[in-house]
């Protein structure tokens, strides 16, 4: 279903997205750079984006309601986590951070970016294979410091496979089967959690997430719901 289109050095796979959809792009679409000179992760942090790693966006216009299409962000996680899985070891485990971060051994090592135009929901992904930034303030790994073997194009023909798995079973079954793969994938529930959110920090017990994705978190004998922040173990 995946129309690629591959590119040595760009300024953003996103940017590039927009660009073709206002030349007549559609679903199914598919930038990858081997190198961005203004890549971009969440709450507009710059991503490092030198060669030997993947850097790819997505255009998707499913046939589901606007209101829905945030569940993406859950289903690309799970393909993500599933290459991850896939190109390291056995004894290696890939898991995933609220809301799509995917981690192993407590290290980053992939990001995901959702942006919604229209109707067209863009997915920019960002997964260390060759080698991890070093100076961003987190712990970060890559598939090869992790173990695996891999190549940028080969780890792009996995995600993509598994992406096409995932969004048919999301489309055909509904969000819940998405939900509980991804929490199949993430914290043990009771987890302890510390989250921020505009600047405030808070500690809870992770309770799962909301039919909608959102976190749920035990604090005090009171849930919270959180839509937006950062998450980190406490």
């Amino acid at each position: 279903m995946f129309d690629v289109r591959h590119y040595e050095t760009i300024d953003s796979t996103n940017d590039e997205i927009r660009r073709l959809m206002a030349a007549g792009a559609g679903h199914g679409t598919v930038v990858h750079a081997d190198e961005q000179t203004a890549g971009r992760g969440r709450l507009s942090r710059v991503w490092v984006s030198r060669p030997g790693n993947l850097y790819m966006s997505i255009l998707l216009q499913p046939d589901v309601p606007v209101a829905r299409r945030s569940e993406l962000s859950f289903v690309a996680a799970i393909a993500v986590a599933d290459t991850v899985r896939a190109l390291l070891p056995k004894q290696a485990r890939a898991m995933l951070k609220w809301p799509n971060d995917v981690l192993v051994d407590g290290a980053k090592i992939a990001g995901i970016l959702l942006e919604q135009i229209g109707d067209a929901t863009i997915i920019g992904i960002g997964l260390d294979v060759l080698h991890a930034p070093s100076d961003v303030g987190y712990k970060t790994t890559s598939i090869a410091a992790s173990g695996g073997i891999a190549t940028v194009d080969g780890a792009r023909d996995i995600l993509l496979a598994r992406l096409e798995q995932h969004l048919q079973s999301w489309q055909q079954d509904g969000f819940a089967v998405i939900r509980e793969a991804w929490l199949d994938r993430s914290y043990p529930i009771g987890a302890r959690l510390r989250i921020s959110v505009q600047g405030a920090t808070f500690e809870g017990d992770f309770a799962g997430l909301d039919p909608d994705g959102a976190l749920l978190l035990d604090d005090h004998g009171e849930r919270r719901r959180i839509v937006a922040g950062d998450v980190g173990a406490a």
